[in-house]
């Protein structure tokens, strides 16, 4: 059996659960078996399993696991510059029993990137989009030219629990679908801004998959 390998970003958390845990042990007995299971579950959360990603030119592909939320049409984040006509936005919550390693959507370029402070209300409200601290990018898919509304948008969002946003993304950066290139602690939601001429392939309540489940394709069109 492959256990999948654990994300860098968990050492320091699983080392201070563990040393949480030994002095339960050592100073309250058997409560110490519930540092155990914190333990075990900090290890689970930082999981980080391999994924084989479709390769169809024209796929938009998961970047996070969890939870479908209703699929609308909303404008960008004003700070990745992509104009306020609204597009389809399809977002996924996570929550703090899923996978927290993001993937990139789609082979491509990335344009722009920008982090922006707000609340921590419960990441699966509609409002969490708008006010909450996130973290976004803007890529432009690998063949489209530099028409913005050819561009895609994909926006790390903290949630109620979570205080802490990674992303490994860089303006000009050459990026690959389904590599990694960030984590959000703990539980949380990304939306994805899909350019125009794509179609949604998922509904609300579906489970999806980073780095595996197509959430859009530009052919159905």
């Amino acid at each position: 059996m492959n256990l999948p390998s654990i994300h860098r970003e968990g050492w320091p958390f699983i080392g201070t659960f563990v040393a949480v845990t030994a002095i339960m042990f050592l100073l309250a007995g058997p409560l110490g078996w519930l540092g155990v299971v914190l333990t075990a579950w900090c290890v689970y959360f930082f999981r980080d399993p391999a994924r084989v990603t479709p390769t169809r030119v024209g796929s938009i592909i998961s970047p996070a696991d969890g939870v479908v939320l209703p699929v609308v049409q909303a404008a960008p984040p004003a700070e990745l510059d992509m104009g306020s006509a609204p597009r389809t936005r399809i977002s996924i919550f996570m929550n703090v029993f899923d996978v927290h390693v993001n993937r990139v959507p789609c082979d491509g370029m990335v344009i722009a990137t920008a982090y922006r402070p707000g609340k921590f209300v419960n990441a699966s409200f509609d409002k969490a989009s708008e006010h909450n601290e996130r973290m976004a990018a803007r890529i432009r898919p690998a063949g489209h030219g530099d028409d913005g509304n050819d561009d895609l948008g994909v926006v790390q969002i903290a949630g109620l629990v979570a205080r802490r946003i990674k992303s490994g993304l860089a303006e000009g950066q050459t990026v690959r679908a389904g590599e990694r290139f960030g984590i959000i602690r703990f539980g949380s939601r990304v939306d994805v801004y899909l350019p125009t001429g794509y179609t949604p392939l998922v509904l609300a309540g579906q489970r999806s998959v980073a780095g595996e489940t197509v959430l859009a394709d530009a052919r159905t069109q």
